[in-house]
């Protein structure tokens, strides 16, 4: 199983992406929690990244793209993964698209968490993650809206979007989704 969760920040996507991960087996490719560790040990990836993460601002493409490419190659994800945090853009999404081709790859579905602005910046300041800052917080949810959203007319045409409601107890959603996948075509 190969799967993008795409939503908001604060849509529960990292929380669906590691029980996803746990049920079928498979491992979890967090954009996110690799940033956040490359920052905290100094790397350069992370020297790198910082100030946009800092601001609540996109890290370039060129980099993500890059980072991606890498662990996808990687022996232990050849039979699947659950890639959360990526992609943010439909240029990504294409360019994840070449690169699945390109290891004789498929992605099976991206998986939409779908909740309100205002679920999004409630969880989000709730949080308690360093670059949870409500005024960080409100960057990315406009960035969601205005980069992000496209990628959802790019999946929706290539029939790979599965939408789900995404404020419901995190069992609920992944019922939800396990059942949409599970379901014979």
């Amino acid at each position: 199983m190969r799967l993008v969760i795409l939503g908001g920040s604060g849509s529960g996507k990292s929380t669906q992406a590691h029980r996803l991960s746990k049920y079928f087996e498979v491992p979890l490719v967090s954009v996110g929690g690799i940033l956040r560790s490359a920052i905290a040990s100094l790397t350069d990836l992370g020297r790198f990244a910082q100030p946009y993460v800092d601001t609540g601002e996109l890290v370039p493409d060129e980099m993500i793209i890059e980072f991606i490419s890498e662990r996808l190659t990687k022996p232990d994800v050849a039979c699947g993964w659950v890639l959360e945090g990526y992609p943010r853009t439909a240029f990504q999404a294409e360019e994840l698209d070449f690169l699945l081709d390109g290891l004789g790859q498929k992605l099976d579905w991206a998986i939409y968490l779908q909740v309100s602005q205002a679920v999004m910046v409630t969880r989000s300041v709730g949080r308690s993650l360093p670059d949870d800052l409500p005024e960080i917080v409100q960057r990315r949810v406009e960035l969601f809206y205005d980069r992000t959203v496209p990628i959802l007319e790019y999946y929706d045409r290539r029939r790979r979007l599965l939408t789900i409601n995404g404020d419901q107890l995190p069992e609920m959603v992944q019922h939800n989704i396990v059942s949409l996948l599970c379901k014979p075509l």
